[in-house]
């Protein structure tokens, strides 16, 4: 597992998106006006709403304001127009940095996202500078407990997976891109759960950080996901679980 998808499975059992629901919420509400707003209000033809819809309900978001969110994208109620901007920069210990923003003020947010960097032993790079050391990949969570092994494996490849591995408490499916949906479909279908699946960018290389460094780079983290024009960050750091666990509390 990533050291970011580690970071933000260690947040999600210490209950602290429970705590976070509120903004939760928010974020989720911006993807889905967004995503109905480009691909349609029709979930079945439009993966990327799809996927906002399941994230809204693991959220336990009630289903009149994903309906609001739906109408506001497709234009059938006003609200907010939102633009999709992506910032590339470097954590302290020169991690790679990849925050995704949804913002209705996009000066608001590159000086937002700057600033933070900065505060937190980083800085703000130009397009492409860190980019091109992720891949967007499927990344799918099952809590081991609750599969046999062999016929997940047999379950995920033959739908297209890339890799599966134990991490853990949890198996790891990695999927290309174009086969995230076939393999969460093949899924359903043997009715095994899931306990996370999402899109991500996944980073081809790491870099180890210790002690004050490494607190320093999960501190920049929190900040940066708590920003209400933030969707999503990636980073290519490499951090001690005992240290996540620590910082998390």
């Amino acid at each position: 597992m990533s050291g970011h998808s580690k970071w933000s499975t260690i947040k999600r059992k210490k209950g602290k998106a429970d705590a976070e629901r509120g903004k939760i919420f928010t974020k989720v509400i911006k993807e889905i006006t967004v995503s109905a707003r480009d691909g349609g209000g029709d979930p079945e033809s439009n993966s990327r709403l799809r996927a906002a819809i399941q994230a809204a309900k693991a959220a336990n978001m009630p289903a009149a304001n994903i309906e609001r969110a739906i109408k506001k994208g497709t234009g059938e109620l006003p609200g907010v127009s939102y633009e999709e901007v992506s910032y590339e920069g470097y954590g302290p210990g020169g991690v790679a940095v990849l925050v995704e923003v949804l913002t209705d003020n996009r000066n608001r947010a590159v000086s937002d996202v700057r600033h933070i960097l900065a505060r937190n032993g980083g800085n703000l790079g130009e397009v492409g500078c860190v980019g091109w050391m992720f891949d967007k990949k499927g990344l799918i969570q099952i809590d081991k407990k609750s599969v046999d092994e062999e016929e997940l494996m047999e379950t995920v490849l033959n739908a297209g997976a890339l890799d599966m591995k134990l991490e853990e408490d949890c198996f790891e499916i990695v999927t290309p891109f174009d086969k995230f949906e076939a393999v969460k479909q093949a899924l359903d279908g043997e009715k095994i759960p899931y306990s996370q699946a999402e899109l991500t960018m996944i980073p081809q290389t790491t870099i180890k950080l210790e002690s004050k460094t490494a607190e320093q780079m999960l501190r920049l983290v929190e900040e940066l996901e708590d920003h209400d024009d933030v969707q999503k960050v990636y980073a290519n750091f490499d951090i001690a679980t005992e240290i996540m666990e620590r910082m998390s509390a």
